[in-house]
């Protein structure tokens, strides 16, 4: 068995044992060039080209466009409109979701996995995304627990 594919059977293990396995992809890739912003799909484009602005500004996931793209921790941000980009530009880690736009609850149980854009939290003006709605529904039964578990645990497990 490859050293990629004995990895991925731990990580996959891992995710059994701590209850997110049901409903989680694990990611054993930071993206292109190594941002932890980027897509898991390596496009380099982060939170799956939706507008992190927005989710502040008008309290829902909007899809982003080309027309309105900024480059910032090695990925692609995309925005709905020019006012989103620069109010980016102005305070990228006021608007940057937390944890690099992986799973907020997946970080607090030692795995990196996607987020689905329309399962998200702004708490302390912090935006946090989430895997799935029933992933979500965990995050939000101990939100404050967790996000001090996954503070704790992020920088570790951006060196893996």
């Amino acid at each position: 068995m490859n050293l990629l594919k004995r990895f991925s059977a731990v990580v996959w293990l891992s995710l059994l044992l701590t209850g997110v396995a049901h409903a989680a992809e694990p990611i054993n890739t930071f993206g292109p060039g190594g941002s932890f912003f980027s897509d898991p799909k390596r496009t380099g484009v982060a939170i799956r080209g939706y507008d992190t602005v927005a989710y502040f500004k008008d309290s829902k996931p909007v899809p982003g466009k080309d027309e309105f793209v900024t480059e910032w921790m090695g990925a692609k941000w995309k925005f709905a409109s020019q006012e989103h980009l620069d109010l980016f530009k102005a305070d990228p880690t006021k608007y940057a979701p937390q944890y690099g736009g992986y799973c907020a609850y997946g970080i607090a149980k030692d795995n990196v996995v996607k987020i689905e854009p329309d399962q998200w939290t702004i708490a302390d003006g912090k935006l946090y995304l989430n895997y799935d709605a029933d992933i979500q529904k965990k995050w939000k039964g101990d939100q404050a627990g967790y996000i001090k578990q996954a503070d704790g645990k992020f920088s570790t497990l951006i060196k893996k």
